[in-house]
């Protein structure tokens, strides 16, 4: 009788021996980043999937019951079939029901918003959907939460503080410093007034205080910022000519692919901030800026600022700057609400997103 040769038993432990510890990190961290990644991507296709289908049943209810009588009950009727039918399936309530037909009467006639609905999750599109009733403002919301991959607290937190208005009202140079490939990228990532309701300061505290007050609440005060930037340092030292110069805040924008300095003022802007934040962006750019990264942005974080001022210092600024205020309360001052742009360039700003 023919007998079969077993193949030897591998030896898995000296291979692992071959690399050190450090190259195994790497490897480890590498393949749980691309496991991270598949499981992101398919979440991402069940969302589109089930947004796709919420938009089906919804067009179908709002075409088929526009003139039946007794439409409510009909689609009450509805939502306890389909879930007797599909008693795995979350999603067919009564509410929800009416929801997909709310989302397909809203987005029904606008061409270049439905494919972007598709590409973020059905919660995120029903607090947009309830929070915000402007066409252009529910498009801004679409559009950022798609961009910067915002969490369902994080697009709550950025609609309840005003981010639409906020960033539409920005006052920065970067028409006249940026290229147009980043032009509309930097404007939508930089706030005019940004809420720092999550510290515990008084009315009158020192910049040393605000600093070290957002240093310690950092997730907080990069969520507030608006997404995408990661934390570089605070009093980040510069060396020039043997002098000793010190940045307030370094934040990094990942989708700009940016250093951003951040300088914080406790009282109302001057027009030299502008100069001495010019000098910080020069340095960073010539000696702390990688290799095919973008040109650093600056941002002088004020508690006032007079939109004149703040126009004339900016103009003939080199180097790509916004001013913005801040504010430990949510609010939005009422002599701004009526200065948004016009319909028309905010589209055109949305387009270019």
């Amino acid at each position: 009788m023919e007998t079969t040769k077993r193949e030897p038993k591998r030896k898995l432990a000296p291979a692992i021996r071959k690399i050190s510890k450090s190259d195994y990190g790497r490897l480890l961290a590498e393949i749980k980043e691309r496991v991270r990644s598949a499981q992101y991507d398919a979440l991402r296709a069940v969302n589109k999937e089930l947004t796709a289908l919420y938009w089906d049943i919804g067009q179908i209810i709002a075409e088929r019951l526009s003139d039946a009588s007794h439409g409510e009950a009909i689609v009450e009727k509805l939502a306890h079939d389909l879930r007797t039918e599909f008693p795995g399936i979350s999603g067919f309530s009564r509410r929800n029901m009416f929801y997909m037909r709310e989302f397909h009467l809203a987005y029904r006639d606008s061409a270049k918003v439905q494919p972007l609905v598709a590409q973020i999750g059905w919660t995120h599109n029903l607090i947009i959907l309830q929070r915000c009733k402007d066409s252009l403002e529910r498009e801004f919301y679409i559009r950022m939460t798609r961009k910067f991959g915002w969490s369902k607290s994080v697009l709550v937190h950025q609609i309840e503080n005003q981010s639409y208005e906020k960033t539409l009202l920005n006052q920065t140079n970067f028409d006249q410093t940026l290229t147009p490939e980043l032009r509309a990228q930097a404007k939508l990532a930089l706030k005019d007034d940004y809420t720092f309701d999550f510290l515990e300061l008084g009315e009158e505290h020192a910049e040393r205080e605000l600093e070290r007050a957002l240093i310690a609440r950092i997730e907080n005060f990069l969520r507030a910022m608006g997404g995408l930037f990661a934390f570089v340092g605070s009093q980040f030292r510069l060396e020039v000519d043997d002098r000793e110069y010190f940045i307030d805040l370094l934040l990094f924008h990942r989708r700009l692919k940016c250093l951003v300095a951040v300088e914080l003022k406790v009282g109302e802007f001057e027009p030299e901030f502008v100069g001495k934040m010019q000098f910080y962006l020069a340095a960073l750019d010539e000696r702390i800026r990688e290799e095919g990264e973008n040109p650093s942005i600056g941002i002088i974080l004020c508690k006032e600022k007079r939109r004149t001022i703040v126009e004339y210092a900016l103009r003939d600024a080199r180097k790509p700057i916004g001013v913005a205020t801040y504010h430990i309360v949510k609010h939005l001052p009422k002599e701004l609400k009526g200065q948004l742009p016009t319909p028309k360039q905010i589209a055109a700003l949305l387009e270019k997103a």
